[in-house]
């Protein structure tokens, strides 16, 4: 039986429905990926259907490709448990960009290189998130605090009001003050 010459199989993922893939897709069919599996959803969220599809379709002998390491893996744990996993069914692994283009995981250097890579990946998602929350209580201590802006100020609210004590429906108050009724509903039960 002749072994499997393999196939370079992309993967690809964006984190919000905004942002477009063709940047990776363009690098993955350069790379010679003959198809390519796309994820749009956060590199946190442990439900990427895409990642489960591409898992299934691999077979001994084939190669998964990703442009960078940060589109596959949510961890460094995440990382070298699935690189593990490939590769005792036979399945190399390749990053197209980044510290390890040049390396090849399927060795032991290239492995040793994975995990400090993977390390500082993790260490540097681990300071921004520390960032982000300090400058987060320095606001709030400061008086202020994120997310939207109301959309409906204090006079917007007690006309709302006024205009249902006369009687008029909440879709005719929400579309006279350009706001959506679920806005007006949870403003109203305030």
């Amino acid at each position: 039986m002749a072994k499997n010459p393999g196939h370079l199989i992309g993967y690809a993922r964006v984190s919000t429905d905004d942002q477009e893939a063709q940047l990776q897709h363009d690098a993955l069919t350069e790379a010679g990926c003959s198809r390519i599996f796309t994820d749009k959803a956060s590199g946190k969220n442990t439900d990427r259907p895409e990642l489960s599809a591409v898992l299934d379709y691999l077979r001994p002998g084939d190669t998964l490709c990703v442009w960078k390491l940060d589109r596959f893996a949510r961890s460094l744990i995440d990382l070298v448990t699935m690189v593990d996993a490939l590769s005792a069914r036979g399945i190399g692994f390749k990053v197209l960009t980044g510290a390890l283009a040049s390396i090849d995981p399927n060795t032991s250097d290239g492995r040793l290189m994975l995990q400090v890579v993977g390390a500082m990946a993790e260490f540097e998602r681990s300071l921004i998130k520390d960032r982000t929350r300090a400058g987060l209580d320095a606001a709030k201590a400061q008086g202020r605090t994120g997310g939207r802006p109301n959309v409906l100020d204090a006079d917007k609210l007690a006309a709302a009001r006024a205009r249902q004590a006369n009687g008029e429906s909440v879709t005719a108050i929400a579309k006279a003050l350009g706001v959506s009724r679920a806005t007006l509903y949870r403003h109203l039960g305030e």
